[in-house]
């Protein structure tokens, strides 16, 4: 990666969010009532005042209630990070964070979702676009962390320790996008596993980083 791009480069946030806002505990109540009632969108701007978007930072993993939720609307949030429960949203068809520019990156648990179809993404705002190739950040000096001791292999949903795993970057066809993907695995076994990256991309799983050479912009046309 040439210097010209190292000013976008923007590290992993971890410990986004502040769980003591009214607007946290507002939308942690709006997911508990779209799971209730089985209703099938969940839209951020219903569950919380434009306003307070700024205190919402990502989702709550409760999400993984949301079985009969279709459509997930996020347009215009200031979200950074999906948690990986957006996975367990087994009806999910449609996702739509667009102008969700803080949205640099998904987790791989999004390609459980195997109804999802149609999505709308900023994709300028995302690691590795082949227009833009923004520089991914370096999966060994700045890891995603978890708010806790254990989480599930990306691939095989084995429980592992954080401080056991092995992440990756991958780029892959979700719906209508390409997206960079965080895949947290256990094994190497479960990297193996891992499908083929979308033409155009690193054909490999990678641990990112400001000197990573990605493929130039004219090879997503080839």
């Amino acid at each position: 990666m040439s210097s010209k791009y190292e000013y976008n480069y923007v590290p992993v946030e971890n410990d986004v969010q502040d769980t003591t806002t009214e607007a946290w505990v507002k939308l942690c109540e709006y997911v508990e009532i779209i799971a209730e009632k089985g209703l099938t969108e969940f839209n951020l701007g219903e569950a919380i005042d434009a306003k307070y978007w700024s205190h919402i930072h990502t989702l709550p993993p409760s999400i993984a209630k949301l079985k009969k939720v279709k459509k997930l609307f996020l347009y215009g949030s200031n979200i950074k990070r999906i948690p990986p429960e957006i996975g367990e949203m087994d009806a999910l068809e449609e996702f739509t964070p667009y102008t969700s520019y803080n949205l640099h990156w998904f987790p791989y648990e999004i390609t459980n979702c195997k109804r999802l179809k149609n999505s709308t993404v900023s994709t300028r705002a995302l690691y590795g676009n082949y227009k833009y190739r923004k520089p991914f950040p370096d999966l060994k000096d700045n890891p995603v962390t978890y708010d806790k001791e254990m989480i599930a292999c990306s691939v095989c949903s084995k429980p592992i320790k954080q401080s056991e795993t092995e992440q990756w970057w991958i780029s892959i066809g979700i719906a209508t996008d390409v997206l960079p993907l965080l895949v947290n695995v256990c094994s190497n076994s479960c990297k193996k596993a891992l499908p083929k990256p979308a033409k155009g991309y690193l054909q490999y799983p990678h641990k990112g980083a400001k000197n990573l050479g990605q493929p130039p912009r004219d090879e997503w046309y080839r």
